[in-house]
């Protein structure tokens, strides 16, 4: 225990007890101001009129992390059922690099939101228009392919790669990229707990992570990697993710792996070779089969094989992710003893001659307790809780409120 050897904590003191009225806040307050942080005396109790109480040192647990998983999309939904492009921006320039998916349609209405985006890069450049053609190219696909390689792969590796039946990792020159907008997925996605539909001529193929875990084994320059695989997340049930074999649904000898996840960034990465030989052919207006999903690779013109998955996303219509994050929490407890709060200020509490209008409170005062705020030193309201719904408060019970602040 601390020994306050302080003169003028010891004259201040005797000053108060020398006016004849011992104020315990005040002689508290004396004592806090010259021990440790940690040997400080608890200043509890009601002040004012009783409507204010002022939390004391065990009242409050600071510092607490809790990691919350919510939906990822618009209003913090799980899934995303409609998808739908803004001609603004895929006419546009930034339309040759990428499509952003919306919720909404933009042309009924102005709540539509970006939720990702879809993108189709190759490592020489090929479906877009090539330098031999136009000295104006802007070889889209090759920027892409360089711009993902460099945010995602270590420096000494040229190539995305992705492991064939034999589990050696195989050059991949065409990649599709899903860029989850940053805003959506917050801190990072939720490994395990994503799944997305994709249509073609073949049929409709869910494709999920093979996690089963928040922590991968794979750490790369990106955080945890893991790998695409096809499959089902089985939600709803008590089974675990069910994880196909690859050989089981290629048809064309592909051979190779459909991609890599990457929670941290909230990139999914798709290997245009497989993901085109399971799927078949995508269609584009009307869902016509127009085109194969691994992609064109002609440098006469720009291909837009972006939007190739772009149309096989949105008729599998289902895209279902989550995120996940810390979030620092701080937790109050409102004690509300026998003897507190058992009166109100109301002004129907009282008639107008002082006496209780509910003459059963004469012998037995009660309040119901709906709403705590909380107040800073300076008396300004900073946070309200409501309960979910009154609760009764007399001389004979007490009530124990926990407030949780999350931010």
């Amino acid at each position: 225990m601390a020994q306050i050897t302080n003169p003028n904590i010891t004259s201040q003191i005797a000053a108060l007890a020398n006016t004849g009225t011992i104020d315990s806040n005040a002689i508290v307050q004396l004592l806090n101001s010259a021990l440790p942080a940690t040997q400080q005396i608890a200043t509890t109790g009601t002040t004012g009129t009783g409507l204010y109480k002022r939390f004391g040192e065990f009242d409050k647990v600071n510092a607490k992390i809790e990691v919350v998983t919510t939906g990822l999309w618009s209003n913090d939904s799980g899934s995303l059922t409609g998808f739908y492009t803004a001609s603004s921006q895929t006419t546009a320039a930034s339309g040759k690099y990428y499509y952003n998916v919306l919720n909404s349609d933009p042309a009924y209405g102005d709540t539509e939101e970006v939720q990702f985006a879809v993108a189709y890069g190759h490592v020489d450049g090929s479906g877009s228009v090539s330098l031999s053609i136009d000295d104006n190219a802007l070889l889209p696909t090759k920027a892409t392919y360089a711009q993902y390689k460099s945010m995602l792969l270590d420096p000494t590796v040229s190539k995305f790669k992705f492991d064939n039946y034999n589990g050696i990792a195989t050059d991949a020159n065409g990649v599709y990229f899903i860029n989850v907008a940053r805003n959506r997925y917050r801190e990072k996605m939720d490994a395990g707990n994503w799944s997305l539909k994709v249509s073609g001529s073949n049929g409709v193929f869910t494709f999920i992570d093979n996690s089963g875990k928040k922590f991968g084994d794979t750490l790369g320059l990106s955080g945890n990697v893991f790998k695409v695989v096809s499959g089902s997340l089985n939600l709803g049930t008590q089974s675990e993710a069910t994880i196909l074999s690859a050989s089981s649904h290629i048809t064309n000898g592909a051979g190779e792996g459909f991609g890599e996840f990457y929670p941290d960034r909230g990139i999914i990465v798709l290997n245009a070779k497989a993901i085109g030989a399971i799927v078949g052919n995508v269609g584009q207006e009307g869902f016509q089969n127009t085109g194969s999903l691994q992609g064109g690779i002609a440098t006469t013109h720009d291909a837009y094989n972006h939007k190739l998955l772009y149309y096989a996303i949105k008729k599998g219509g289902d895209f279902e992710a989550r995120r996940t994050e810390n979030v620092s929490t701080q937790h109050f407890f409102v004690r509300a003893t026998n003897r507190e709060f058992n009166y109100s200020n109301n002004p129907t509490y009282l008639a107008a001659d002082g006496t209780f209008t509910e003459t059963s409170f004469n012998t037995d005062p009660q309040t119901y307790i709906t709403t705590v705020g909380l107040l800073n030193d300076s008396n300004e309201l900073v946070a309200i809780a409501k309960t979910s719904q009154p609760i009764v408060k007399s001389f004979d019970k007490e009530v124990l409120i926990k407030v949780k602040l999350s931010f």
